[in-house]
């Protein structure tokens, strides 16, 4: 039987070389679904935002909306690791405000870590959360909650960027984190990265030398027509099985054809 998936487990699988796979979910049936699959961590992303409720960026989640998605997941009881985004502004007011929705997301939404984006900046918010032993993963490179600064989304650490890049994974290291994202970094700097740290790297769209990837579950199952970055493989299109069926209920009901008194009671 597949045993939980702990952070202890996370890192010692760096130490051994085996890759960590991680999807995202927001609800209840999609975290049984992915972790039937086998992933190793569900992260309950704030890309909720977009592609859950229709946001043009992740800015607008709130505390509330995170506490919600996250709460649907753990009721799935999966045995992959549970990591709960922070949404905008729920670190980024000092350590104290940084605590107490660190905490929530652990005690109200029954998460086993959080993800806090930000390096250099964010590392003293990553000490004083780590010190009350709320385990974080830090997310570094794009950070999408940074998306005005960084005048959208686009490939973070090219030429004289990338020192810059590496002393925010050398920062959320040395401030506690268990774990790091890599997001939209070039392929060269995720691995110079990799092999600098001892926590593992996540990588998304950072190339193949991270110690695991992540990516967007409604991406990989063609659910979302926003936007399909070239760090993406779509691994199924249901967007026309989901429209298919729709379009034959639909018809159906209107021919009379649904419901049969198979589907109805005596």
């Amino acid at each position: 039987m597949r045993k939980k998936i702990t952070i202890p487990e996370m890192m010692q699988m760096k130490r051994d070389g085996r890759r960590i796979a991680v999807l995202t979910a927001y609800d209840y049936p999609t975290a049984r679904l992915v972790d039937s699959g086998g992933v190793d961590a569900i992260l309950v992303g704030d890309s909720a935002g977009v592609v859950f409720s229709g946001y043009e960026t992740t800015l607008p989640v709130t505390m509330d909306e995170m506490l919600y998605h996250t709460r649907a997941v753990v009721r799935a009881r999966p045995k992959a690791l549970v990591i709960a985004d922070m949404p905008f502004m729920a670190c980024q007011c000092g350590e104290v405000e940084a605590l107490k929705n660190c905490g929530r997301m652990l005690q109200e939404g029954g998460a086993e870590a959080v993800k806090i984006e930000g390096g250099v900046a964010m590392a003293p918010v990553i000490r004083a959360v780590t010190a009350m032993d709320i385990p974080v993963m830090a997310h570094i490179g794009l950070t999408p909650q940074s998306v005005h600064r960084m005048g959208g989304y686009k490939v973070q650490g090219r030429n004289d960027q990338a020192e810059r890049i590496m002393e925010d994974a050398r920062a959320v290291q040395d401030a506690g984190a268990f774990a790091v994202v890599l997001e939209g970094v070039p392929a060269s700097l995720a691995a110079r990265i990799t092999e600098s740290l001892d926590i593992p790297t996540i990588g998304i769209g950072a190339g193949p030398g991270c110690d695991g990837q992540v990516l967007v579950i409604h991406d990989i199952l063609g659910l979302c027509e926003k936007y399909s970055p070239k760090f993406v493989k779509r691994y199924a299109d249901l967007a026309p099985v989901i429209t298919d069926a729709a379009r034959q209920y639909v018809s159906e009901v209107k021919e009379g054809i649904f419901p049969t008194e198979e589907h109805s009671f005596a």
